[in-house]
């Protein structure tokens, strides 16, 4: 588990056995302070805003001139790059997922992450199932929107099913190749890390 990642006991959603949109950021299940503009002719004047990108475009200054935490909002179709020179004012990066199958918000993730060094909230939302929430977050997204009837179970479930990593990606955990390294530098047993091999005695 990323240790910027650390669940703490926190209830599920108010009506049990009932499925509700959740919020869950860095490990925890919490309320969602950004007010959703979008379809909105006017932004609010008080709170923390998520706009989208045209709304951005065409807002830029007023939305500078505040002293409201911001955020926007990149369709699958909308390249991190639209935003590349304006990084440093966004609070928040959310980036839908129209669809389960769309992997193109997964990679604007780790462009985000590893070229553009975006360092604040990158939050997954639309089609956002539990099993891809391990997926989402080694590439870098931190906080995922979802419907669960226990998300802070279900967010539990879903790092915890899946803790071999063979590739680096945007998250810290340790790949297999890194581990063996760490292994023969120390001079340990070289176990095989591979669930198959360790299945068949190999």
């Amino acid at each position: 588990m990323s240790p910027l990642l650390k669940p703490t006991d926190v209830s599920a959603c108010p009506h049990s056995k009932r499925l509700c949109m959740a919020l869950i950021k860095d490990g925890i299940l919490t309320i969602d302070n950004f007010h959703k503009t979008v379809g909105h002719a006017e932004l609010p004047v008080i709170g923390d805003v998520l706009v989208n990108l045209n709304q951005w475009n065409q807002h830029k200054g007023l939305l500078l001139s505040s002293d409201q935490s911001v955020g926007v909002l990149l369709q699958s179709n909308e390249h991190p790059k639209a935003i590349a020179n304006d990084i440093k004012h966004f609070d928040l990066i959310a980036l839908e997922f129209p669809v389960f199958r769309d992997g193109r918000p997964y990679s604007y993730a780790k462009l985000l992450r590893e070229r553009y060094r975006f360092s604040g909230e990158l939050r997954a939302v639309g089609d956002v199932l539990l099993d891809q929430l391990y997926f989402m977050n080694r590439v870098g997204f931190n906080s995922f929107e979802f419907n669960s009837e226990n998300p802070l179970l279900a967010w539990r479930k879903a790092l915890d099913e899946l803790n071999i990593c063979y590739q680096p990606s945007a998250d810290t955990r340790i790949t297999t190749s890194e581990l063996r390294n760490t292994k023969r530098d120390l001079k340990l047993p070289l176990l095989s890390l591979d669930p198959l091999e360790s299945k068949n005695g190999g």
